[in-house]
């Protein structure tokens, strides 16, 4: 792709990526940028298996914490789509740290809009990479005016809603659960 076409990916897909800004609505419910990342997620019917495996984990106090967090927020269907037993097995208490490494690898330190993933994937030639806060790298790219996420093990996840403020950050709802 020339430059001059990556640049107009670039802009269509800030425009995509961020049309949802004002005052979404995920999983039935209104997302309100005064509260945090745990109190809107817990709202959404869209993500009630995200926030039991936050509460799992024990990251709660974590994600209502000051932040800024950027949380790419698989739904339910993702989770569903996992091979069978995955969920049930991550939500064992012996399991405890594979459930947070698998969430943590969800979230970013720092406020990333969509303006600021696209940007990066710009700004690298059509790849961009992030340190989540698990310790591991996801990677960003444009495939048509859709931002793609890759993660360590070659999965792959669609932004479906992108810029859902919180009062700590924000919340990018993805297809897919990403692996470490």
């Amino acid at each position: 792709m020339t430059p001059r076409n990556l640049l107009a990916a670039a802009f269509v897909a800030v425009a995509t990526f961020t049309a949802s800004a004002a005052d979404p609505v995920v999983g039935g419910a209104p997302m309100s940028p005064t509260k945090d990342i745990v109190d809107n997620a817990s709202a959404s019917k869209d993500h009630t298996t995200l926030v039991a495996a936050v509460k799992a984990a024990g990251l709660v106090d974590t994600l209502k914490g000051k932040g800024p967090f950027t949380v790419f927020a698989p739904t339910n269907a993702a989770f569903s789509a996992l091979p069978a037993g995955t969920v049930d097995g991550l939500l064992k208490p012996e399991k405890k740290a594979d459930l947070t490494k698998v969430l943590t690898y969800h979230v970013l330190a720092g406020k990333f809009a969509a303006a600021d993933v696209v940007k990066a994937i710009k700004d690298g030639n059509g790849t961009a990479s992030f340190n989540t806060v698990a310790g591991v790298k996801l990677t960003a790219k444009l495939e048509g005016d859709k931002v793609k996420l890759t993660d360590s093990k070659g999965g792959t996840a669609t932004v479906t809603i992108a810029d859902v403020n919180q009062s700590n950050g924000v919340i990018h709802v993805i297809d897919k659960v990403l692996l470490p």
